[in-house]
């Protein structure tokens, strides 16, 4: 079964730079996207939202810091992961960078395993449902990278929104979701489905889950929520 795989956008004008970025980022289990310039990085973030952003300070149309800026001033991208990627080391550029918004900070040259180190820390933090690190709960572990769930180390086999909806649970444990929540954070707001069709994938997810469907909480007038306790 493949899942649909995490996006980084890299927005960078040097070549050698997207190529060792793009196959540090492939190896690590991340579909890459890359632009040169800040216009192109602009128009692919309004037809596909990437789940983070590798932006270079230096760009040939105008700076990263300005595209930065542009990116937090808009309700429907502000909240987007961004990762400075830049030669300046100066201790006042890079507190200019975190001040206009950025999340963390690399200075080039850098370490290949550094940067995934870097990346998997953001998406923790702040969406913690594309981390490619194993999620558990009880005796059930989801693995991101290979997308696959194994309950008491034993593969079990399980659906695509399935193993979404699991996803999005393992990693906002015991909280409660509402069905229009699920739909908007699991499938996306783009996408036309009912809410009742969320339903029906909570219970496909019990059925495969097996003796630990227990885990699935149903929250009388409220939702659904992943419980540890």
């Amino acid at each position: 079964m493949a899942a649909e795989k995490p996006t980084i956008l890299i927005v960078e004008d040097e070549p050698p730079i997207i190529e060792l970025v793009t196959f540090t980022l492939k190896g690590a289990g991340w579909n890459v996207a890359a632009v040169q310039n800040a216009g192109d990085a602009w128009d692919f973030i309004q037809q596909r939202l990437p789940q983070l952003i590798l932006l270079d300070w230096m760009l040939p149309d105008q700076s990263g810091l300005r595209l930065l800026s542009r990116i937090r001033a808009d309700r429907q991208f502000n909240e987007l992961p961004i990762i400075m990627l830049t030669a300046k080391s100066m201790e006042e550029d890079k507190i200019a960078g975190l001040d206009n918004g950025a999340d963390d900070y690399v200075t080039k040259p850098f370490s290949p395993r550094e940067l995934t180190a870097r990346i998997n820390a953001l998406l923790r933090r702040k969406t913690p449902e594309h981390s490619q690190t194993l999620m558990t709960a009880g005796n059930i572990s989801l693995d991101p990278v290979s997308c696959s769930v194994s309950m008491n180390d034993e593969k079990i086999d399980i659906g695509h929104a399935e193993f979404k909806l699991l996803k999005f649970f393992l990693a906002h444990p015991d909280r409660v979701f509402s069905r229009s929540q699920l739909l908007d954070k699991v499938w996306g707001d783009h996408v036309v489905i009912e809410e009742r069709t969320v339903d029906v994938h909570v219970l496909r997810l019990r059925k495969a889950l097996k003796d630990a469907e227990h885990l699935i909480k149903t929250v009388r007038s409220v939702g659904y929520m992943l419980s540890t306790k």
